[in-house]
Parts: structure tokens; C-alpha cells; sequence
């Protein structure tokens, strides 16, 4: 039964796509944020035409053209659109890993991927970084939003992510890696299907061979490299393979990062012959499950399962009754107060923050997930809210290569636009009822 009410959701999906803009679109009176971390703009406007944005200046400076449909923002914060570095495009924050393997997974490409898509770009995320999904559903769902076959971000995807060891039942989104012709043969195999990148876990694991092998290849091949921070160790070894950023923060319930390590992540950054070093610390899944055990009250808001069938939003709410047995998350309680720290730690290093939030992850669904990290670094980690939207825009796009495409409003960039009624750098918590979204030229709220 459910497998035929979720397929036939496909059409409702498909029918959310806008039709194309023909006149030039101006936002009008609203403060701008230009994610460059510059003063905001008050009394602001912003004109689009087509795909791109093509003046940015102050009310009565700018030419409106006649023919323009005029928006006015008047009280609203007006930004770039977010960027997602760390999304699980195949779940939807369902808690039950047993009923959503058996489930929803068969439909992941299908219905699954679709649906958080959807979800993602109405939550104000124009642009994602997926991470663990088979290689060919992920290039499928990022073509098929390309070519506006179905609505959703801007889409970069590796496919299954590179380690020593594979979790059961992961076997389709996690390849281990034997050998240093087994690891060429892998980034050759995903370069061919069409990754943006390559993801790789477990590095203090790997033999120098093997990684040697794989960096090299996807270095040939044009790919950049991201690795998962788990372990000190493992994050030595990605620095030592010049790696181009990390994901997460890992080494359990220590207080913070060891101070060789911070020293040698100085290093990196101070370097001016290697790239800018990005991380995605990815805080909220953590700290949201935690504070969700104390306080699930959120997750009665109807907006957190907004764009699901009912069907499928009810089966989510109800696995999260019981967050105490969910095992996703390893010693979340433990980690959740050395979050911060190393965050903090990070920021004084000089490394690139940008925004991933862990989204699609149990409890942590697509609505919430992207507003909740910048939430919880300024609330929680003491971040000056333009660091945080930078690193949500500019940054995150800088890291991904197409800071000259995206990231900033800026007149011949893409127009990805949010506004938000309010203050976003009084209170981010704003930033959960976005009331403009623009992807492209497209509205699409």
C-alpha cells in the first residue's frame, strides 16, 4: 500500500516546479545581506532578470525596469540563498532504521531523494553538498533537478563515500577500499558516472599506497577530496594528502582538539601555496537530538513535516517518539558540550567554516536542519552572525569552486534569494520561516 501512495506522489512533486519567469523580477526595501560578511544594505534592491541577478544597490539608485514584477521586502533580511554542505538526500529524519530500510530505501531514487529535495530548497537551501548516496541515484536526482524535471537545489554529489570498513546494509552508499589499484579503480568508476567529488572516511585506516592512489587519481580526473574528521589520526592523514576540506566534528567526548593537531591544522591554513582548508562541523544533528530528549515540542510544529505526504509524516513523527533509542548518533550526550569548543577552535585556526548541518539525519529533518546550524553557532557557540551566514553562502560556495556562479548577490551571479521577515542578525532563529525563496530567476515561495 505504501509503496503505491509514495509513487504517486511523484506528480504532486513534479507539479511544484514554477513556470519560467518572463519579466524581470525586482526585490524592493529590504536590508541586503551580501554574504560577503560586508555591513547589511537597508532599504535595498535587487533586480533579476533570467537566471541572474543584474543590479544590487539602495532604493532610488537603482533603475527599475518598467516591466517588473516588484516585490516588496520592505522589513524583511534579505540574503543569498543557503548552501548545505553535509545532506543525507536519501532519508528523511526517520528514526527506525529497520522500517526505513526495509521501506523507504527500495524508493530512495524514485521518491525519497525527490521529496527531501523539495523539502530543502522550501526550507531556503538553493544549493547541497550530498553526501552518501549510490552513485547513480545521486547523479540521477542532481540531473534531474538541473533540467527542472523536479524542484530542489543546486546539487553536488560524489556518490557512495571510499573507507576501510562497510556498516551493514550501507553496502550501496559505502565501498571499501583494498588495495591501491582497488582505490584508483573506485574514484576512476565514480568519476565515470559523473561525481562532483570525492568523499572518503576512516583515513587513519588507509595505507599510504591506497590513499595515494586515490587522491592521485581523483587529482587527474579533476575531483576535489573531502574526508570525514573522525579521529585525530584520521585528520593528520588528510592533512598530510592535502586534502580540500573535512566533514563533521569527531573525537568523541574530548574536550577539544589536541593541541599537536591544532598545530599542524595552523599550518595548513597559514600555507599560501595550498587552498583554503574547509570543514563542515555539522553541530545541530547533535545538539537538536539533545535538546529534543528534553523538549520534543518542535516537532508538533506542522511546518517541520511540511511538503511529506501525510502518510509518509506521520511514520516519521511517530519513530521519533522514543529519540532515547535511536542509535545514529554516537554519545551524543557525551559530545554535545564539546561541540562548541571545537568549533571555536576551528574559527581561531583560520580554517573555512561552512555550513553543513547533518540534515536528513533521525530527527534532524530537511525543514529545520539548515536554519538550526546557524541557530546553534550563534546561539550556542557564540558566533558573530555574519561569519555564520557567510559561511552558509560565500564560503560554502567558495569551497565547492563556484564562488564566481553563486554564494553572493551579486549583479551576474545566479539569483538563489531568501527573505526572511526580520532582523536574521538579531535572531537566525528567523531564518525557520523564510517567506521568499528564489532559485535561478524561480520562485518557488
Amino acid at each position: 500500500m505504501i509503496f503505491r501512495v509514495l509513487l504517486a506522489v511523484l506528480a504532486t512533486v513534479a507539479a511544484a516546479l514554477p513556470a519560467s519567469a518572463e519579466r524581470p523580477l525586482v526585490l524592493a526595501g529590504g536590508t541586503v545581506i551580501d554574504g560577503y560578511g560586508n555591513p547589511p544594505l537597508h532599504n535595498g534592491v535587487i533586480v533579476v532578470e533570467g537566471e541572474r541577478i543584474t543590479v544590487v544597490g539602495g532604493v532610488g539608485s537603482v533603475a527599475i525596469p518598467a516591466d517588473a514584477e516588484v516585490i516588496s521586502t520592505e522589513g524583511m533580511t534579505v540574503m543569498p540563498g543557503l548552501w548545505d554542505m553535509q545532506v543525507h538526500l536519501s532519508r528523511l529524519g526517520h528514526g527506525d532504521e529497520q522500517r526505513w530500510a526495509e521501506t523507504y530505501a527500495p524508493i530512495a531514487e524514485r521518491v525519497v531523494m525527490p521529496l527531501a529535495a523539495a523539502q530543502l530548497l522550501q526550507a531556503g537551501v538553493t544549493s547541497a553538498r550530498v553526501i552518501g548516496v549510490p552513485e547513480r541515484a545521486a547523479v540521477s536526482i542532481r540531473d534531474r533537478i538541473r533540467d527542472k524535471r523536479i524542484p530542489g537545489p543546486t546539487l553536488f554529489v560524489t556518490g557512495p563515500q571510499l573507507g576501510k570498513t562497510v556498516i551493514p546494509g550501507a553496502e550501496d552508499s559505502q565501498w571499501a577500499v583494498v588495495g591501491a589499484e582497488d582505490a584508483r579503480a573506485r574514484v576512476t568508476q565514480l568519476a565515470a558516472a559523473g561525481a562532483d567529488y570525492l568523499m572518503l572516511s576512516q583515513l587513519d585506516l588507509w595505507t599510504e599506497a591506497e590513499l595515494a592512489a586515490a587522491v592521485g587519481e581523483a587529482r587527474v580526473r579533476g575531483l576535489q577530496v573531502f574526508a570525514r574528521g573522525e579521529r585525530a589520526a584520521a585528520i593528520e592523514r588528510g592533512l598530510e594528502f592535502k586534502v580540500d576540506g573535512f566533514l563533521g566534528l569527531g573525537l568523541g567526548a574530548i574536550a577539544g582538539f589536541p593541541p599537536e593537531l591544532m598545530r599542524k591544522l595552523s599550518g595548513r591554513v597559514a600555507d599560501a601555496k595550498q587552498p583554503p582548508l574547509s570543514w563542515s562541523p555539522a553541530v545541530s544533528g547533535v545538539l537538536n537530538y539533545e535538546d529534543l530528549r528534553v523538549n520534543p515540542e518542535p516537532l508538533d510544529d506542522p511546518g517541520t513535516v511540511a511538503g511529506l505526504p501525510p502518510l509518509v509524516a506521520t511514520d516519521i513523527l511517530a519513530s521519533l517518539r522514543q529519540l532515547g533509542r535511536i542509535t545514529w548518533f554516537d554519545m551524543a550526550a557525551s559530545r554535545a558540550p564539546t561541540l562548541c569548543t571545537k568549533l571555536r577552535q576551528l574559527e581561531l585556526a583560520g580554517v573555512r567554516l561552512v555550513l553543513g548541518s547533518d540534515s536528513g539525519a533521525p530527527a534532524h529533518l530537511h525543514s529545520r536542519a539548515a536554519w538550526q546550524e546557524i541557530d546553534y553557532w550563534v546561539r550556542e557557540c557564540g558566533l558573530d552572525p555574519l561569519v555564520a551566514i557567510q559561511a552558509a553562502t560565500h564560503d560554502a560556495a567558495a569551497a565547492m569552486r563556484v564562488e564566481h556562479e553563486s554564494g553572493t548577490l551579486t549583479p551576474g551571479k545566479f539569483a538563489d534569494i531568501i527573505a526572511i521577515r526580520g532582523d536574521v542578525l538579531r535572531n537566525p532563529a528567523l531564518l525557520q520561516r523564510i517567506e521568499i525563496v528564489i532559485r535561478h530567476g524561480q520562485r518557488y515561495r
